[in-house]
């Protein structure tokens, strides 16, 4: 489990480096306002064009994306259903709010965590790299875009159809399947700054994420709880097992396969989620508190996958 220690000893030294950055205030009071811009708009569209740029495509088609795909939108639709049908509060969520609960409990930290787990545990990077790009691709670009569509003041027809080249990810995203499949070749001087600047994307959301926790009680009751723990275990627990019982009733995966598409399914929430709230001003609290009880769960649920599938 050295993967596992690893990968949780890295996002935990920084999102405490993040309190104390907010603790000390020598950022000044809006550096987490300019850290969250910078990271969304500038290091993740750079990290995304980098990483892509840089794949295998081919991995996309292999078994373990129908896994990523069914096991993700099956998960969120479990937090929608649940959420509709048994938690009671004083309004109704809105679509942006539900979406970033969805996420919450469906998207998951494939690379900061996920990486060092499959290096680590399996020896192989190749096993996340799937789902990586299942999230990337597919999964990011939806959800932006309904966050565009629900937090926009006038939604019309030309805002629609011209979301995907207005949004920093799904454009970076794009160009670097596109040049992926094409096999253009870039020299290094263009692409050694893509990969400078985007190396910055999870030291920055780390420390916005750190920094916000500084003068608040996280895990400490109020509207979102419910939210919050319904989230959280759904993606530490539900969708582990979901992606189980799609891997060998659906798709007959068995051995090392199964078990590397389980343990990873069982990857805490992506601090993007976090990232995505803040950009759009909408369930910070859902989101942050996911983040960090998964990151704290997931621990437990990763060993237990390890010791009964390994």
């Amino acid at each position: 489990m050295d993967g596992v220690l690893t990968g949780f000893g890295i996002i935990a030294a920084i999102i405490v480096a993040g309190y104390f950055l907010e603790r000390s205030a020598v950022a000044g009071p809006q550096a987490q306002f300019a850290l969250n811009r910078v990271a969304f708009f500038v290091a993740t569209p750079c990290l995304l064009f980098y990483t892509l740029a840089h794949s295998e495509i081919a991995a996309l088609f292999s078994s373990r994306l129908p896994l990523a795909a069914l096991s993700a939108f099956s998960a969120a639709l479990v937090f929608i259903v649940l959420s509709r049908l048994f938690l009671r509060r004083a309004r109704p969520r809105t679509a942006a709010e539900m979406t970033i609960g969805a996420l919450s409990a469906s998207l998951l930290n494939a690379n900061n965590i996920g990486l060092p787990v499959a290096i680590y545990v399996f020896g192989d990077y190749t096993e996340v790299v799937p789902v990586l790009l299942f999230q990337l691709l597919i999964m990011n670009p939806i959800a932006l875009s309904i966050l565009d569509f629900s937090t926009a003041k006038k939604v019309t027809l030309g805002s629609i159809l011209s979301q995907p080249i207005r949004n920093p990810m799904v454009i970076a995203s794009a160009i670097g399947v596109l040049v992926a499949v094409s096999g253009v070749h870039i020299p290094d001087a263009v692409f050694e700054p893509f990969h400078i600047i985007g190396g910055a994307a999870i030291p920055m959301i780390l420390l916005t994420f750190g920094m916000s926790l500084h003068g608040s009680k996280p895990l400490r009751g109020g509207p979102d709880t419910g939210d919050i723990w319904l989230a959280s275990l759904i993606k530490v627990a539900v969708m582990p097992a979901l992606a189980y019982l799609f891997g060998v009733y659906l798709l007959g995966l068995e051995g090392p396969t199964l078990t590397a598409a389980v343990m990873v399914s069982a990857l805490p929430t992506a601090q993007n989620v976090y990232n995505f709230a803040s950009r759009y001003n909408v369930a910070l609290v859902m989101s942050r508190d996911t983040v960090l009880l998964t990151t704290v769960l997931s621990i437990p649920a990763l060993s237990l996958i390890a010791v009964l599938m390994m």
